[in-house]
């Protein structure tokens, strides 16, 4: 599934939709990893530029802790080469993009993903939330020039233009 990695290199693989109509999202984080880390941390981005750290986990041979967002209701867990992150009670309004990154924190050096391609959460809205709603307005776009004025105009233009042109030159 990940191809094999040199040392000191985190390769990791989402799946690139996921649609929730629980308000319930498991994303996996599958990882690949050949370094010699002790200390890991593992953390899921909300965002094009991953701007919002959802939830994040840490871990080392005897210990693992977590944190959350207080926007989000976000648990991480750590099994083997994946992270699985559980987000619960999620709305309309936290459908995005989401990124993992996954850190190597010790022995040094400090190793990171790069960024991978993420995961769509498309999150389906309640039918009753959507009818609570207020109605958004639709703009109707601005007419545009037709194309074929556009045209007149500037063989108009160009013919005034050489006319003025001869006339300079015969003139002169």
């Amino acid at each position: 599934f990940l191809p094999s990695l040199p040392e000191n290199k985190i390769l990791v693989a989402q799946h690139p939709l996921l649609i929730v109509a629980n308000q319930t999202a498991t994303l996996v984080c599958n990882y690949t990893y050949n370094g010699t880390g002790k200390e890991f941390r593992a953390s899921l981005h909300k965002g094009t530029d991953s701007s919002v750290e959802v939830c994040a986990i840490s871990w080392n041979a005897t210990k693992i802790s977590g944190n959350s967002n207080k926007e989000f209701n976000c648990q991480g867990g750590h099994h083997k080469d994946k992270i699985i992150f559980n987000i619960r009670n999620m709305n309309a309004n936290q459908t995005d993009i989401y990124f993992c990154k996954i850190e190597v924190m010790y022995p040094p050096p400090y190793v990171y993903n790069e960024k991978s391609n993420g995961t769509v959460i498309h999150v389906k809205g309640k039918l009753r939330d959507l009818c609570r709603s207020t109605p958004t307005q639709i703009q109707e776009p601005q007419s545009e020039i037709p194309l074929w004025i556009l045209a007149t105009v500037t063989g108009i233009l160009a013919l005034y233009s050489m006319l003025i042109t001869a006339v300079f030159i015969n003139y002169w």
